[in-house]
């Protein structure tokens, strides 16, 4: 075997190191291949949205309670619930009036009537008379308790003032006496007058 001159060993040592080193790059470059392969078939991740919450209504809550006010209640609550939140009815409230078993529903306003004085007349439709050869007049209607079309049929109210009277009816939690028509619009001095023979608080 030749001998070789130390500038061909240094060559052949600096060869030798360049394929170790190339060598050694390719398996790590080669090992790492695998886990890259190995995080991509994991399966499609899955995102669990939460359902959003059931919407909670929005009562406004007037008439002959403690405390009026707008009040937010749970979902599938009842009037009964509308009225508790509001402080329970007040003194003279005619809870019989209203269904208590109702659910109520967003922008509801609920409104608890008063009860007519105590041993007045049932309100009776305006017009009404007493049995044949009879000349009775007709009983007062409540204030607090009528309809619309009960207040279109008195004297010297149309659509427009028997609206105007349940609007201030809503607002103020019902009326305390006939004089307090004097506050719808539309109703003066002379017209007030002559409701006083036909209504009652």
């Amino acid at each position: 075997m030749p001998d070789l001159s130390r500038s061909e060993l240094a060559a052949y040592a600096a060869c030798a190191v360049l394929v170790a080193l190339l060598g050694w790059r390719a398996l790590h470059a080669g090992g790492g291949a695998p886990a890259a392969v190995a995080s991509s078939s994991r399966g499609p991740v899955t995102a669990t949205v939460a359902a959003a919450p059931s919407a909670r209504p929005l009562v406004h809550v007037v008439g002959a309670v403690r405390r009026p006010g707008v009040y937010r209640l749970r979902a599938g609550q009842r009037v009964q619930d509308a009225i508790r939140r509001a402080g329970g009815a007040a003194r003279g409230a005619d809870l019989q009036a209203i269904n208590l078993a109702a659910k109520v529903a967003d922008a509801q306003q609920v409104v608890v009537p008063r009860r007519s004085a105590a041993g007045a007349a049932p309100a009776a439709a305006p017009g009404a008379t007493g049995p044949p050869g009879t000349a009775s007049a007709p009983a007062p209607v409540s204030l607090n308790a009528a309809t619309a079309e009960q207040l279109d049929t008195l004297e010297g109210v149309g659509p427009a003032t028997a609206r105007k009277i349940l609007e201030y009816r809503q607002a103020h939690g019902g009326f305390r006496s006939v004089d307090e028509l004097a506050q719808v619009p539309g109703i003066g001095p002379k017209k007030l007058e002559a409701l006083r023979a036909q209504v009652q608080a």
